[in-house]
């Protein structure tokens, strides 16, 4: 079987909580050595932040296939020690606010001025220069400060907070994975590093791009409950049920909504699937009504039958089991917890837990020694408690 795709990558990840620890583990899940250091206190602050619904962290879900290294920065001697395993890099991660890693000896400029090959991101909520560069944030401030707030949930109410971290997730994760990924090409072809910012109200903002037609076509984006995509279209929606659930409707192009109402018995409404206004609420009203006279495994049953976009609203327990998912091996276990595989499927490449989430410092002696520390350096470094 041919080795991983970052087989040989060496990363040195310094995020801690979600949006960095995510990315390192999709490079990990690719077969990059991932080194997470952590400081000798507590370590990953989502160690012990993270039980939210009882004993599972959501740390156990995001950091699986690396290794940890507890190291001391603020100590001369644990900045030596990073700096040589950064000679040795070909990734830096770190999520701290900008200026912190200057401030502690490892930022870009040190690093690349013994290693010009490596490849350096810094992920933050507003990046490394604006006015709001030192702010604090977290996803609910990314999202309001790009306007994608403001365009989610229904027309008269409040903005709806999203159940998923969009600006971590989207922005801090996976907008810095192409950002690092396209680097390390770079590198490898070059022989020249990069610096990557990536700040998670650009990726989202970046990619809000409904709203921008709006604007461009109209002058403003339309309220929340009045765009294509959220309320505006009768075609495209959510539909309660008579026992309380829900059906998600996206039949957007013309056959789609013609199949619907054939399946609901309303072929009088087969030329309304692009009307908005007064006209398209008229139209949702009418299709409200029509899923309310069954029951949602009534309607389940139906459109397994029906192919035209018109889904049930799962709840999260059931899409654990839902049939599609499991056979995409969606839901793996690792070291008795049940998470996610990785999101994308690559020939040759099936899913491997080489290792379970690590302890804190699990792999300090390990990783020294491999980069070239005597065992009388290691045992130095210990008993000045740099590791």
């Amino acid at each position: 079987m041919p080795s991983p795709p970052l087989a040989g990558l060496r990363v040195l990840d310094l995020t801690r909580l979600l949006p960095g620890p995510l990315a390192s583990m999709h490079l990990a899940d690719l077969g990059a050595d991932v080194i997470k250091i952590e400081d000798t206190g507590a370590g990953d602050y989502a160690r012990s932040a993270g039980a939210v619904h009882g004993d599972i962290s959501y740390f156990q879900l995001v950091n699986r296939n690396k290794r940890s290294l507890t190291l001391d920065l603020k100590q001369a001697a644990g900045v030596d020690a990073f700096m040589r395993l950064a000679a040795q890099a070909d990734v830096i991660l770190e999520g701290f606010r900008p200026g912190v890693v200057d401030k502690l000896g490892i930022g870009y400029q040190a690093v690349s001025s013994i290693n010009p090959r490596i490849v350096y991101c810094a992920i933050t909520g507003y990046g490394q220069d604006g006015p709001y560069r030192d702010r604090a944030g977290h996803d609910l401030n990314y999202l309001g400060y790009c306007g994608l707030l403001d365009q989610i949930g229904t027309s008269g109410g409040a903005p709806a907070i999203p159940n998923f971290q969009i600006g971590d997730l989207f922005g801090g994760s996976l907008s810095a994975l192409v950002g690092v990924l396209a680097a390390v090409l770079g590198a490898r072809a070059s022989g020249e590093g990069r610096y990557v910012d990536v700040a998670m109200t650009d990726a989202v903002f970046a990619h809000t791009l409904f709203p921008l037609l709006a604007v461009l076509g109209l002058g403003q984006a339309l309220p929340r409950g009045e765009d294509v995509l959220t309320g505006g279209m009768p075609s495209y929606g959510v539909y309660a049920t008579s026992d309380g659930r829900y059906f998600a409707v996206s039949a957007m192009e013309a056959k789609f909504w013609q199949m619907l109402c054939a399946a609901i018995e309303r072929p009088d409404l087969k030329s309304f699937a692009f009307a908005t206004g007064a006209e398209g609420q008229r139209i949702r009203r009418e299709l409200e009504a029509a899923f309310a006279q069954r029951t949602f495994a009534e309607w389940t049953a139906l459109f397994d039958r029906v192919d035209c976009c018109v889904t049930p609203v799962l709840r999260f327990e059931e899409s654990l089991e839902n049939e599609q998912l499991l056979a995409r091996g969606m839901i793996v276990e690792v070291d008795g917890v049940r998470q996610f595989a990785p999101p994308f499927k690559i020939s040759d490449l099936p899913f491997e837990a080489r290792l379970p989430p690590p302890a804190a410092g699990e792999h300090s002696e390990e990783i020294l020694r491999q980069s070239g520390f005597s065992v009388d350096e290691i045992g130095h470094l210990r008993a000045q408690k740099v590791i």
